[in-house]
């Protein structure tokens, strides 16, 4: 165990984030993993799926997206009538195994950070924190992505894809807990898990975490980073509300616009904390 280690766990403050990727750290609106849905959808199909409907199921591992997609009432609806019944186990796994070398292909092109994200991950590293991180996305995206996005300067203390652990992936709280594991943090409610998809929030909260929802960056706002730009306040606080109601609702404790502004978060729990309270 390092010095930096043994000093956070002598503390009361919160010793680490567990970050996701798309929408919340890289990947300005999460577009990397929706629009390659309606792209496999296409291929495998020629069937047509809307980036709205792609981004409903956002946050889970993704085949389960796939699936969940697909029954959607929209779309198989859609299915129903184009095929003749509801879409089965065995065309999921052939979407899934269409959407995954896109994915791979796809990923690298959309690895830049979020502005604003790295100077405060590196002023909250600079007070002792860890920076874990989990991803909808199955190992080799992650395995394209990681380096990607580490020469653009963003290198986490750790990382866990959706299909590493038997357990599973989102809703259910094993890749937060993994990362706790692996970055020796003491106690999960000393933990922030930060995601810009209810699932995510899902997975903090089983995992006994504070969380933190991300209402402007990523899927729920669902905008690039040039389309927010363009946008005025009116339009952007109407895009917002609805976003941070769906990460309210899903149990966030807190919501924020981008991960730039997490420092007051971290503060704000680091008080609750010394206080006594817990998630």
């Amino acid at each position: 165990m390092t010095e930096t280690q043994i000093a956070i766990h002598s503390a009361t403050d919160v010793q680490g984030l567990i970050l996701d990727w798309a929408g919340t750290v890289v990947d300005f609106g999460s577009f990397a993993p929706t629009s390659i849905f309606v792209e496999a959808f296409a291929r495998a199909y020629d069937f047509e799926v809307t980036l709205d409907e792609a981004r409903q199921p956002m946050g889970l591992g993704k085949w389960d997206h796939i699936a969940t997609l697909g029954r959607l009432p929209s779309v198989d609806a859609r299915w129903q009538a184009r095929f003749g019944h509801p879409m089965s186990r065995e065309e999921v796994d052939h979407l899934y195994h269409t959407f995954m070398p896109l994915q791979v292909a796809a990923v690298t092109r959309f690895a830049a950070p979020i502005p604003g994200v790295l100077p405060v991950l590196a002023s909250l590293r600079a007070q002792g924190l860890r920076i874990g991180s989990c991803s909808g996305y199955p190992r080799p995206v992650m395995e394209a992505l990681v380096p990607a996005a580490a020469e653009l300067g963003y290198r986490p203390d750790h990382w866990v894809a959706t299909d590493d652990l038997g357990a599973g992936g989102r809703p259910g709280p094993w890749m937060a807990l993994a990362n706790v594991i692996e970055l020796g943090l003491s106690a999960v409610h000393r933990c922030i898990k930060v995601d810009d998809a209810a699932p995510g929030i899902d997975e903090g909260l089983n995992a006994g975490m504070w969380t933190v929802g991300l209402s402007v960056s990523g899927n729920e706002f669902g905008a690039t980073l040039e389309e927010f730009a363009a946008m005025g306040q009116e339009e952007i606080a109407a895009r917002r509300a609805p976003a941070e109601a769906r990460l309210r609702q899903a149990g966030a404790h807190y919501v924020i616009d981008t991960l730039a502004d997490i420092a007051p978060v971290v503060a704000d729990i680091n008080r609750r904390l010394a206080l006594g309270e817990r998630p």
